[in-house]
């Protein structure tokens, strides 16, 4: 009975403590191991969270430039040049369509404030009178909206295509454009055809912290 007595303590012999630190290594091993693979997992998507909302932001003011050029008016409908550029501004007197309402103009601009992109419109304007007064205010009130598009923005380029002369950061010609536009017009054979446009696109190039070139589009003025 004695003999069997000590079997049975021998064979509950619990962990020794040398025994239970290597097991608890182990697992702060394993616990370290998982926790930095969960960690690049949440860093991962963090990030494409973050790319795929710059890409949402950059395609939506792309997008809204594409459709403010695409509704531009004639230059001879604006009264005067009716796509115009600065240093980080980008001017376009488009056309407003209403079901039920008679044709308006109205004066948009995107310019490049404290690192934004911010997109001005005008009130609807029902004659190039008041055109030509929204195109020398200021847009910071008299009913003008103003809508951020791009935040963290370094760098706002545009420049404008003119038929047969190309690519030019200068209003000089595209003045110049209108004026041989307006002569050419007053050539008996041609009669009552319309003004020709003396900007056929827009060039706009975006540079950004996060994106390692300047993204650049082009637009169709009117089409």
């Amino acid at each position: 009975m004695k003999r069997t007595a000590r079997s049975d303590r021998r064979g509950q012999r619990g962990f020794t403590l040398l025994e239970m630190l290597i097991a608890i290594a182990i697992l702060a091993v394993v616990a370290v191991l998982s926790w930095r693979g969960l960690d690049s997992v949440i860093r991962g998507r963090a990030t494409i969270t973050a790319a795929m909302e710059d890409e949402r932001v950059v395609a939506q003011l792309f997008d809204q430039m594409r459709i403010d050029a695409r509704q531009a008016v004639t230059d001879d409908e604006a009264g005067q040049h009716a796509v115009s550029i600065t240093n980080g501004l980008l001017q376009i007197v488009r056309g407003m369509f209403s079901p039920g309402q008679p044709p308006r103009l109205q004066v948009v601009r995107y310019r490049l404030t404290e690192r934004r992109i911010v997109r001005y419109a005008s009130p609807p304007l029902s004659n190039v009178g008041e055109v030509r007064r929204a195109l020398s205010s200021g847009d910071d009130g008299n009913g003008w909206s103003a809508i951020p598009l791009m935040n963290g923005v370094g760098g706002f380029r545009t420049r404008v295509y003119i038929p047969d002369k190309g690519w030019t950061t200068r209003m000089s010609d595209v003045r110049s454009k209108i004026n041989e536009n307006d002569n050419n017009l007053k050539v008996p054979q041609l009669g009552n055809a319309p003004l020709p446009r003396a900007v056929a696109g827009i060039q706009v190039a975006v540079g950004a912290s996060n994106l390692a070139d300047p993204l650049t589009r082009v637009f169709l003025v009117g089409e």
